[in-house]
Parts: C-alpha cells; structure tokens; sequence
C-alpha cells in the first residue's frame, strides 16, 4: 500500500502555501463528480485496464487527476509517481493512492516542467491530459527526457474527429468558452500526431469513442494506445 508520505507530499508544508500554476477549484469538483460516473456509464474503467494492462518497473503518470487510474495498475509496476498541479484534484488523487494496491507518490507539478531526474522511468501514462497542458510540445519533450531510452509511453487522449462540421465544431469551441469553461482542455488537438512530431515511435492504437453508446460528443473522439522513446535516442533535454 502507499505510504502516508504519500498525504504530506500531496497536502502540506509549501504545497499549500504557494501559488498552484494550474488553479481551476470549480472545474475541479465538477470534474471528480462526473469522472467518477463516467467509470461505469461511459466504459472508463474497462479503458483504464486497457491501458494500463502489462506495465512494469516505475512508472510516471502525468496529471493524474482525482487519481482514478491508481485502481487499476498492475501489482507489476513497482512505484507510480503521480504529476498533479491542481489541488483539488491532488487532494483527491492522495486520498485514491493510499487505497492503491501499489505504491504511489502523489507530486505537484506541470507537465512542462516535471519534477523528476533524467531517464528515469520505465513507462510515462498520459490520460485525458495533453487536451489541456499549456505547450504540448514542450510537455512531450519532458516526457521523453523522463523516460529511459526504450521505455514506453501508454496513452489515452481526446482529440479532433469526425466530419467536416464536427471538426469545425470543436475548432469553434475551443477558440470560444470550452478551454474556459472545462479547466483549459481543447477539443481540436491531435495527440497521436504530437507524439509523432515530439520524436516517438509509435506502436499500435485504436480509436475509441466515449461513451460507448448514446450520442457522439465533440469531446468522444479518443485514441488510445502505445509509443516508445526510441533506443538510440541519447538526448537529455
């Protein structure tokens, strides 16, 4: 089980003093409550063993959120270090990483900027979160610099989808109040290009739509799937 060094990294000392760079209390609470539904009326749990199926070693999760991954890692991982910057989420992701059947650091952070060493990760998660970090690129640099050369990147992520009117839709949307209104995300963004682009191998993936069933959302077109920092890939930074 985690330990309660966990609840003090997440809650006390300087954390709670100093001002969050991501501070979004009202979309925070609105996102735990629906995040939580969604576990079984949109099939996000079945996702998340999905995606977090075969994992091993120490693991990296950018913006874990409320935490609803912990659940789900595999007793193979040997320690999840949880990036979170907003803090009513962290609060709740602590509280989620002392049920957890694996070790979790729950940590405040950016994903532009996060706080760990070169390298030193077998695996990064990223989940329903490049929709909203402020510079994409910059957080997909830091994510390969995080991880050892061969290691693995696990992602689910929204994106652009659909027809033409879709596609204008989410462009309209995100150029007006969604961003404002749903704790920075963007609904137009291409996470599998983005890795691309950011240097990754990319290995399989799928695209999913949530929910499963019912009426299809400017929000419901995901993918998720794997890529690998490459193997002969020696940069640092």
């Amino acid at each position: 089980m985690a330990s309660r060094s966990t609840r003090a990294r997440g809650e006390g000392g300087d954390d709670g003093e100093r001002r969050d760079p991501v501070h979004h209390p009202l979309f925070a609470r609105y996102y735990a409550r629906i995040s939580v539904t969604a576990e079984t009326r949109m099939g996000m749990a079945g996702v998340r063993d999905r995606l977090l199926a075969g994992l091993s070693g120490r693991v990296l999760e950018v913006g874990a959120g409320n935490g609803l991954n912990f659940a789900h890692y595999p007793r193979t991982v040997a320690e999840v270090v949880a990036i979170e910057p907003e803090r009513v989420l962290r609060r709740l992701a602590v509280d989620a990483a002392l049920r957890a059947a694996v070790p979790v650091d729950v940590v405040p952070g950016t994903a532009e900027a996060l706080p760990v060493g070169n390298a030193g990760f077998d695996a990064v998660v990223l989940s329903l979160v490049l929709c909203s970090v402020r510079d994409v690129r910059r957080a997909l640099r830091e994510v390969r610099r995080v991880l050892r050369p061969g290691g693995e990147v696990r992602f689910f992520e929204h994106g652009r989808g659909g027809g033409t009117l879709m596609r204008t839709a989410q462009r309209a949307l995100d150029g007006t109040l969604w961003p404002r209104l749903n704790g920075g995300c963007h609904l137009a963004r291409d996470p599998v290009g983005a890795l691309r682009a950011a240097g990754f191998d990319l290995g399989p993936y799928r695209r999913v739509l949530l929910p499963e069933k019912g009426p299809v959302l400017p929000a419901s077109y995901c993918s998720l799937g794997m890529a690998w920092r490459p193997l002969s890939d020696v940069r640092t930074v």
